[in-house]
């Protein structure tokens, strides 16, 4: 299995490394396609820019899909300020304080990119005495730019304007003790796993009884990811993203997730049977979770009306949507139960 690990951790850091908000995909969406031509395997992208590659099966008539997103959460410049920082506008679901004095960099519509701070505007205790107990918002917070601005003009001289994106340095660690520290983890640990799928399967000549698409998307973290260009002999529909760790949860860092519910609803139970089932089959750890405020590509595929079963399964993650952590243990097994269901039968 350390094989495996050193295959999955090296992807992810490698994904880690390229930004893609939601909105600015293009790059990883490039980097993904060339991996997986250069192992022959087939790939498609949609018009709306996922990335879709298919390995063949016994089975011609019926069809899986296999999903995790590779967007992430970023911002966009909303306003270039009279002091030559910058005001942001928020992609995707995360609260301002778990970006408060991270790194980042603007990416502007002539390919130029700009590294900056967010922070307070009013961050100096030296100068604001309620520095600490000003709200952390779209008014209060800014973009401090490495660059010698002094006002809009200065910054709209660089060719910075409203609109351009706004991606967050990962900060990509490996512990010795195989925990694993980055932001975007959600859903890039999910992708690095279905990389290393793939490149096994081709690799090692493993047969699978059903065609399998694997969808990298690219929408997932404002709602609607992977939820078209499914074939109509598509039988079961994976999700493959985090499990989420916190009070009242049982997903940890060092298992496999399986949803049983998050917001749009239950799973299919006769799918989440079968995970658990070929878990325990397999001696793989797993948590079962319900998952309060979660939404995943699978539940927005069948809020577009997809006649497919669905499920939801994946590593766990701690601190999502902020500077997250995960173990590669829960990689391992993630991987470990997907191997074990593309191998396995149809449920009825």
């Amino acid at each position: 299995m350390q094989k495996n690990r050193n295959f999955i951790t090296h992807h992810l850091k490698q994904l880690t490394s390229i930004p893609s908000p939601t909105g600015m995909t293009e790059q990883i969406m490039r980097y993904c396609d060339n991996l997986l031509r250069v192992k022959g395997v087939p790939t498609m992208m949609t018009n709306k820019g996922g990335l879709i590659a298919t390995i063949q099966g016994r089975n011609p008539e019926n069809e899986r899909v296999i999903t995790a997103h590779l967007d992430t959460l970023g911002a966009m410049v909303k306003e270039v300020k009279d002091d030559g920082k910058l005001a942001l506008s928020l992609i995707g679901g995360f609260t301002w304080n778990s970006i408060e004095g991270e790194y980042c960099e603007i990416h502007t519509a002539s390919d130029g990119t700009y590294t900056g701070t967010i922070l307070m505007q009013q961050s100096s205790v030296h100068v604001y005495k309620e520095s600490g107990e000003k709200k952390r918002d779209s008014i209060n917070m800014v973009v401090r730019l490495d660059e010698m601005v002094h006002s809009k003009q200065d910054v709209q001289k660089l060719g910075i304007e409203v609109g351009d994106f706004v991606s967050f340095a990962p900060r990509y660690e490996e512990s010795k003790t195989g925990f694993i520290k980055s932001r975007h983890l959600d859903d890039k640990a999910s992708a690095a796993v279905l990389l290393h799928m793939i490149e096994e399967i081709v690799d090692a000549n493993i047969e699978i009884p059903y065609t399998t698409h694997f969808y990298f998307s690219n929408n997932e973290e404002i709602g609607y990811g992977a939820n078209s260009s499914i074939p109509e002999t598509v039988r079961e529909f994976i999700a493959v993203d985090m499990g989420a760790v916190g009070d009242g949860q049982t997903s940890t860092e060092y298992d496999v997730s399986i949803c049983a519910k998050d917001s749009s609803g239950p799973y299919h139970l006769g799918l989440r049977h079968h995970f658990t089932s070929l878990a325990k089959q397999n001696d793989i750890n797993y948590q079962i979770d319900i998952y309060p405020y979660y939404g995943s590509d699978a539940s927005a595929v069948m809020k577009a009306g997809s006649d497919v079963k669905h499920a939801l399964v994946g590593p766990g993650i701690d601190a999502s949507h902020a500077y997250e952590r995960t173990h590669t243990d829960s990689l391992i097994y993630t991987y470990q139960l997907l191997m074990a269901y593309i191998q396995s039968e149809l449920i009825p």
